[in-house]
């Protein structure tokens, strides 16, 4: 593993896919591309919510959204890196989040790929596409996945941490 892409969300267990592929790269010598990844629909949702609000002063356009999503990244990406000695650096974008998490990991050179993703049932799977599983089948090399298993407040987006990565 010379670079490696590790995908960061809102969602707590960014912080336990982080620190995993901090110690990889730590031992291994390896850089660290952190991306956060803005899905289209929340961006939009969010420039509605602020042009609703009236006020010529607020203004919020693309730049904003990926500085807002940098800085979040980075004080994730700090907390937990701390004690690690590595190379990393933040990468924020707006779009699509599987075809934005392959695109970056081809135009910065990753060799490796870590990801949150959750556990669901057979049907789950077939209901609704599967953006961790879409990554895993279309990236050309090995991706380490931090499971989650989905709680019965699913729905809300919460979800129970499974011990353990599958890579």
């Amino acid at each position: 593993m010379e670079r490696a892409l590790v995908v960061v969300s809102p969602e707590e267990r960014s912080q336990r896919i982080l620190r995993e592929a901090g110690e990889l790269a730590a031992g291994s010598g390896a850089e660290l591309v952190v991306l956060t990844v803005l899905p289209d629909e929340e961006f939009e949702r969010t420039r509605s919510a602020l042009a609703s609000v009236g006020s010529s002063d607020v203004v919020y356009g693309i730049d904003q959204a990926i500085e807002s999503a940098t800085r979040r990244a980075k004080r994730v990406a700090r907390e937990a890196f701390e004690g690690l000695d590595l190379d990393y650096r933040i990468v924020a974008d707006i779009g699509p989040e599987a075809d934005t998490i392959l695109e970056t990991a081809r135009w910065e050179g990753c060799d490796h790929l870590f990801i949150a993703g959750r556990r669901r049932s057979p049907a789950g799977k077939l209901i609704s596409r599967d953006m961790t599983q879409s990554v895993m089948l279309n990236f050309d090399g090995p991706v380490t996945v931090l499971l989650g298993e989905a709680s019965s407040d699913d729905a809300k987006g919460n979800e129970k941490e499974k011990s353990g990565l599958l890579a």
